[in-house]
């Protein structure tokens, strides 16, 4: 499935909640499973449809292959009736796409870690630097932790982010861990992931660089953003990540393309050093690092205010991010809130 998290405008107020697409619909399992079970004549079924497919992403990840199997089951169940089928009390179930805002697939993850995974992404940045590719890189998979509470979902405009001037996007693919563990063998690490998403490491390359020069960070270099979207795809839905290409573009000018096949450490290495002596949660966000050639980085090229980045990985879809000036971008803080 591609599950989402998506806005709902109600009486009440707004309300971010799970969602599969659909083609062009967008199926709110937790209500879909609330209509199964009335059907089952269940009594409850709203209360038993929060307890066993929750509305909220992170719920929903934490309530593990039963939750997902219970969400398949209704999806393909109110996607067999009728396109206006309602909940028992008139609740939506099937949205259209365009009647909705994605947000990212999950707000305020328990943790965020990025990898530097591709060999060609770290020759290129220490060729930059005059220096040859640490030999302690290709003993373990390395990672930084970013800011979990600054993510950004699909279409969020990213605000100018402190005085820097070398903003940057790095083109990335995510796994999102779905099952709590630690000593995870790499045979079956791939079995902790609930899904893959793209991301977007966005980065201000002069501040980075400052605060590492001190042996510390990446910090204040990135913890301003980071994109995730538009969706989380259930890894049964990729045959084979080692063939997906990976693009970027800016202002519909490609920029980079690569391969997530030419990773050095894979997903299942990662996981399995991450929980060596640590366990690692339902929610936990692994970035892939950079793809080679997948940044302005590696090109000398940066973004500006106005600039629109795309960053597309098939059958996951597109992440856009528009960049706008810091004043534009507190506006539009004000004005959503």
């Amino acid at each position: 499935m591609k599950l989402v998290s998506f806005r709902v405008r109600t009486p009440v107020g707004i309300f971010t909640r799970v969602g599969a697409m659909h083609g062009q619909q967008v199926v709110d399992l937790n209500m879909a499973y609330v209509r199964w079970l009335a059907d089952q004549q269940e009594t409850q079924p709203q209360r038993l449809a929060n307890a066993q497919v929750p509305p909220t992403m992170l719920e929903f990840l934490e309530g593990g292959s039963s939750t997902l199997a219970a969400a398949r089951r209704a999806k393909d169940y109110v996607t067999t009736l009728s396109l206006s089928v309602k909940g028992p009390s008139g609740e939506t179930i099937l949205y259209s796409v365009t009647d909705v805002q994605l947000a990212t697939p999950l707000p305020n993850p328990p943790s965020l870690r990025d990898f530097i995974a591709f060999e060609d992404h770290i020759a290129a940045t220490s060729k930059k630097r005059g220096q040859p590719i640490p030999p302690e890189w290709y003993k373990a998979p390395v990672y930084y932790k970013g800011n979990h509470r600054t993510i950004i979902g699909p279409d969020e405009a990213l605000s100018w982010p402190l005085d820097t001037t070398k903003l940057d996007y790095e083109l990335e693919l995510a796994c999102v861990i779905g099952r709590q563990g630690r000593d995870i063998t790499e045979r079956r690490a791939e079995d902790y992931i609930a899904g893959y998403t793209i991301m977007n490491d966005f980065s201000a390359r002069d501040i980075q660089f400052q605060e590492m020069a001190c042996r510390l960070g990446p910090a204040k270099g990135k913890d301003f953003a980071t994109a995730l979207g538009p969706c989380l795809v259930t890894p049964d839905e990729i045959a084979d990540l080692g063939t997906l290409t990976m693009i970027a573009k800016v202002n519909g000018e490609e920029w980079s393309r690569g391969r997530f096949g030419t990773i050095h450490w894979s997903f299942a290495q990662m996981i399995a050093h991450v929980s060596r002596g640590e366990t690692i949660y339902p929610g936990d966000v692994f970035g892939s690092g950079t793809v080679g050639g997948g940044c302005g980085l590696e090109m000398d090229r940066y973004l500006k205010p106005g600039d629109v980045v795309e960053l597309e990985i098939q059958p996951i879809g597109v992440l856009r991010t528009q960049v706008v000036s810091a004043t534009q971008g507190g506006e539009d803080a004000r004005q959503h809130g």
